[in-house]
Parts: structure tokens; sequence; C-alpha cells
């Protein structure tokens, strides 16, 4: 019996150089890929994913800090996407069972850019990935510029959970100060790890801030709670009514979401407080909180 060589069963104008099943642990991922046109190639995301609703008729296989390593598993894909250490554990068990996996770390602004452009080169698109980083930069210089007629830049908190209190990761402290607002926790920003962001809620009545951004992931905000909040009824932003929430998925996803809707939307609650209207072309496009509706 003649043995096949390994040339005879390969046919080498028949292999892909590209992924041609990804499945996506998080939204971010899964959102560039369909700005990139590259939808086809997703077999799989996660079940949190909202953007674009088209996306949410895939195959659901994990929550974030869990997933469905079978069901995973039977969807064959050659790459799997995960972002940050929160992902370490089902990384680590994928990997164990044979699969090829890319976790991302972006934290800030650039960091973002660099995965858009890095996923697009993945998917063999390197063009595409340029002009969508291109038009997101854009967008932000635009929002910069309006905030430039701010009379002033008022004094941000922005926090991203509750109980504990948690506030500072670094692309949302960016975008805050590119909408035209002033961090109250600058030396958070480089503090990678949520429980190193940690704040007690009294050191933010010291801080004084004149907005409150809120966006709880999952999870409605409830601004009663944070009215309530012992001392807080001293602080400028609960004394003149300046709280105001981001839903997570536009601005605590670390990808085109958050420098397009979440930006636009930190822009909106910004001027609203220093009292300047935004011009219609930087409005946000997706709902908003209930108090900007008329801003």
């Amino acid at each position: 019996m003649e043995t096949e060589t390994l040339h005879e069963k390969i046919n080498i104008d028949s292999l892909s150089g590209y992924p041609r099943r990804i499945v996506c642990l998080t939204d971010e991922t899964t959102e560039t890929l369909y700005l990139l046109g590259e939808e086809d190639r997703i077999a799989g995301v996660s079940g949190y994913t909202v953007r674009p609703k088209e996306a949410r008729s895939k195959p659901r296989v994990s929550a974030f800090v869990s997933a469905k390593i079978d069901k995973i598993l039977e969807l064959r894909p050659d790459l799997v996407l995960a972002f940050s250490d929160l992902q370490a554990d089902i990384v680590r068990e994928l990997i164990q069972k044979g699969l090829t996996v890319l976790a991302f770390n972006q934290r800030s602004v650039v960091e973002i850019l660099q995965m858009i452009q890095t996923l697009a080169g993945l998917v063999g698109t390197p063009q595409k990935g340029k002009a969508l980083t291109a038009e997101l930069w854009s967008g932000l210089e635009e929002i910069r510029e309006s905030a430039r007629r701010f009379p002033r830049r008022p004094k941000v908190f922005f926090e991203e959970w509750n109980d504990p209190l948690i506030s500072g990761i670094q692309w949302v402290e960016e975008l805050t100060e590119l909408a035209g607002g002033e961090p109250v926790f600058p030396e958070l920003r480089q503090k990678a790890l949520a429980r190193d962001r940690i704040l007690d809620p009294d050191s933010v009545i010291s801080r004084d801030p004149e907005v409150v951004i809120a966006s709880w992931c999952g999870v409605k905000v409830n601004k009663d709670r944070i009215m309530a909040r012992p001392g807080w009824s001293g602080i400028t932003a609960v004394g003149r009514g300046h709280i105001y929430e981001i839903k997570s998925t536009y601005i605590l996803q670390p990808g085109p979401a958050a420098l397009s809707e979440g930006v636009r939307q930190l822009h909106l609650a910004l001027a609203h407080s220093v009292g300047v209207e935004v011009e219609p072309w930087l409005r946000p496009r997706e709902r908003v909180d209930a108090a900007l509706d008329s801003a």
C-alpha cells in the first residue's frame, strides 16, 4: 500500500492564512468584526453581546468570567478572542483543550485603536482596519474641538461600579478629558486591575465633582442610591442634579462603541452641565439618560 505524502494530502492553494471561524468572548471584538465587514467569520459570541443587534443571532457561548467550553469546542473555532485578566481561567482551559486563543488587554484609547488594527490584520483586512481607526479618530477630534467651546471644564467622577465603589478605568478617563471634563481621580488610570481602583465613598466628597456619571455593568443605575450616600448631599453634582447614566455597552466595552457612542454621551452630559448646546452631528445616536433627552 502506498503512503500518501504530506504534499499529496494538502493542496497548498486551498489553505487560508486567516482564521475563518472566530469565537468572540467579549462584545468589542464582535462589533469590530462587523464594522470591518467580516461578520461571517464569527462562529460564537458572548451572552452579553448587544452590538450590533444582528450579532444576537450568533451562538452564545460565554458570560464574562465563565464560558461553555464544550459548546465552544463544538463550534470548531480556529481562533478565540478574549479580553483581560478576568478571562484568564477561560483562556487557560481553552488552550489546554488545544485551541488558539488571543487575549487582548487594551486599556487606553490608543490601545483600543491598536486592537482594531491588529484584529483587522488577523483577518486579512489591514486597509479596512486603518480606515476604521481613522474614522474613529476623526470623530474623537470633532468631540475635542467641540469641548473647547466650554466656558470651563467641569470636575467629573465616573463610577464603573457601585459596591464596592470603583472608578478610574483608563480609556474612560481619557475620553472624559477629551469630552471636556476633568476626572477627579486622575491617579487611578494607571491601575489596570479593578481591585486597585476601589474607593472609599468619603474620598469622593473631598474631591467635590460637579458631574457624576455612572455606568454599572449590566445593572441599571440607581440615582437615588447615589444621592443617599452619607455626606454626598454636599457634593456639587448632587446638589445641582448633574448625575447621569451611560449604559455600560456604550462606554465600558473597550472598542468602537466607547470611541463613538460612548464619548458622544459623555460630551452631551458635560455640555449640559456647563450650559452648552451640542451640534446635531455630534449628538448621541442611541438611547441616552432621560435627563438628557431635551439637552
